[in-house]
């Protein structure tokens, strides 16, 4: 089955169906790892976008159940250039294109996924669709009345709609004890990883991983050691009531926040964000640790970042900075106890690198508050 990528610039291309069939509409972006494109499909940041993969082979080492990074796939829809329909790795379990068809995802292969990622760099991340079941012509009519990307409150779709627990044993019901964990970290659901709370059970931390509607009183009264804000997708500035509520945690827990995370905690010290040209998407950016003067390869999926000058008055401290284009990757306060970074220390893909970020999290819990706000 011929399928088309119709993106609102008005080009399209050709390719075969892969996945589901139907039509389906996003914001196209890039990532250039080579593998991990399980951890890519189920990563809830993807929400709402449609993922070109650079690599031009994919699905070569399967599918399978361990792999997932949540509860379902995110992605809006995915382009590739060569699908593998006959994996060979003693783990897979089902090739990409039965895997996408299972989920609902409406896929493309067989297009020129170099030209199309030199047009994204060229000229920003921009609006697309896929589809099966249409002229590129109708289908680009009806990109032009979608909502667009940054419009949407993408967070409050993705997050979990009960609190949980995740543990040495993975998953497990808020009922489940917690007398074998050193420290109780909240983990504030914006659009976590799985990967996150393995490293800190790795660590020997239970992490209670709540909605992102829950109020800050109701995270304070489960008592944590510590607070994590996950990644998660779409453009922070419309995530005012997540910002008041991580207002309102300052001071009161040592704070960790990745990704999204980041940003919000940036913007709820006074901070500001933009949206970046075509973002950072794969496992291969180099950043700087100003505070060791270390450079690490990390592991990055974001489209917005903290504007440099709007941290003057936060009372927040540059930490690390992205080698290839100078964004900020990372802040702390002295102070408050609060550390983010702006790329992946979980990976899932990735290196490992940044990993000890979650010991160095842990450091702060250790340490008792010296500041505690009203």
């Amino acid at each position: 089955m011929r399928a088309y990528l119709v993106l609102e610039d008005g080009s399209w291309y050709e390719g075969e169906a892969i996945g589901a069939e139907g039509h389906t509409t996003g914001e196209l972006v890039f990532n250039t790892g080579m593998t991990g494109y399980q951890e890519v499909l189920t990563d809830p940041s993807y929400a709402g976008q449609i993922v070109l993969m650079t690599y031009p082979l994919v699905g070569n080492y399967g599918l399978n159940p361990e792999d997932q990074e949540s509860f379902r796939v995110q992605v809006a829809g995915f382009v590739v250039r060569e699908a593998c329909d006959s994996p060979s790795n003693w783990r897979a379990r089902l090739a990409l294109h039965d895997y996408l068809a299972m989920h609902g995802v409406v896929g493309i292969a067989g297009v020129d996924t170099r030209a199309i990622t030199r047009r994204i760099r060229e000229r920003g991340v921009m609006m697309g669709t896929l589809t099966t079941d249409e002229t590129p012509a109708d289908a680009f009519e009806r990109l032009q009345n979608t909502p667009r990307y940054e419009e949407g409150d993408f967070v409050f779709r993705v997050t979990t709609p009960e609190p949980y627990k995740w543990g040495y044993n993975g998953l497990e019901p808020m009922s489940a004890p917690d007398d074998r964990y050193r420290y109780r970290v909240a983990i504030l659901d914006c659009g976590v990883k799985w990967n996150i709370p393995r490293r800190l059970a790795s660590l020997g931390v239970r992490s209670l991983i709540l909605p992102a509607t829950t109020p800050a009183h109701e995270i304070l009264a489960l008592n944590p050691d510590g607070i994590l804000l996950s990644p998660g997708p779409g453009d922070p500035a419309r995530l005012s009531s997540v910002v008041t509520t991580i207002r309102e945690l300052i001071g009161k827990k040592p704070i960790a926040g990745i990704c999204l995370g980041h940003q919000l905690l940036c913007l709820a010290l006074g901070a500001s964000t933009y949206k970046l040209k075509f973002g950072h998407r794969g496992c291969n950016h180099p950043v700087k640790n100003l505070l060791t003067g270390q450079v690490a390869i990390t592991s990055h999926n974001h489209g917005y970042a903290v504007v440099p000058e709007s941290l003057a008055n936060t009372g927040l401290e540059i930490t690390h900075l992205q080698l290839n284009d100078g964004t900020i990757e990372g802040v702390r306060h002295p102070d408050l106890k609060l550390i983010t970074l702006q790329f992946h220390p979980e990976a899932a893909p990735g290196p490992w690198d940044s990993r000890p970020f979650f010991a160095e999290f842990l450091r702060l819990i250790e340490e008792p508050l010296v500041n505690t706000a009203s």
